[in-house]
């Protein structure tokens, strides 16, 4: 089945979810972070992601904004850093304009040239999202930004995925689904999704329901597969 639409997630797909504590540490007074960023990050996003599925299962939905600045506050706690109320308030603001990856801008403009539409499919709320896009120099390339708010519940839920075809019409075989989250990536897939993950980082296969169909290092396999 051809492709149709071509759905994003957004936060480590599009944008770089490193890009707000690598930002911060650069900047002068950013001492606190020196030597020690990736790890912050690295613990905020896996905090993040967590606080996500634990609500869903539990029934405690919450905006995106919520569980983003719960991990962040376990994050910066585990670093020795909670008393750090400028430092948390700077990245929280950096997060709100994090950077596309560099192949980005080509692959929207690609799929453009073909006559697919693009659109993103994210946990994160509506509002923020909007501001990230305009941030990331993404504004007008994309058909849709579909936020999970619309679900009363966050991905890997169906009713997450199911906010694509109310949007565009499509049956599930004409989408392309990308997404860096492994098991984003396989909840798509078993819900009938084309997919592709884009593992960046090089990392084993998660073991879920269902597997994605394809696999790459970075967005540039999208113009292969359309």
């Amino acid at each position: 089945m051809a492709t149709r639409v071509c759905i994003f997630d957004a936060y480590g797909t599009l944008l770089d979810v490193d890009g707000a504590a690598r930002a911060a540490a650069a900047e002068p007074g950013g001492a606190a972070l020196a030597g020690h960023w990736p790890g912050i990050a690295r613990d905020w996003r896996a905090k993040q992601l967590q606080y996500t599925w634990l609500r869903s299962v539990a029934g405690h939905h919450c905006d995106f904004l919520q569980v983003t600045c719960d991990g962040l506050d376990w994050a910066l706690e585990a670093a020795g850093l909670a008393g750090d109320a400028a430092l948390r308030a700077r990245l929280l603001q950096l997060y709100r304009v994090l950077p596309a990856y560099p192949e980005v801008s080509a692959v929207l403009e690609a799929l453009a040239d073909r006559g697919i539409p693009a659109a993103i499919l994210s946990n994160g709320d509506p509002e923020i999202l909007e501001g990230a896009v305009a941030a990331a120099g993404l504004g007008g390339r994309l058909a849709a930004i579909l936020s999970a708010r619309d679900a009363g519940v966050f991905k890997p839920s169906a009713r997450v995925y199911d906010l694509v075809g109310r949007a565009f019409d499509v049956a599930t075989d004409e989408v392309l689904f990308v997404s860096s989250n492994g098991w984003d990536a396989a909840g798509a897939a078993g819900y009938g999704f084309r997919t592709l993950w884009v593992n960046r980082a090089g990392q084993p296969r998660e073991r879920l329901h269902a597997m994605p169909q394809h696999e790459a290092r970075d967005l540039n396999a999208v113009t292969d597969m359309i």
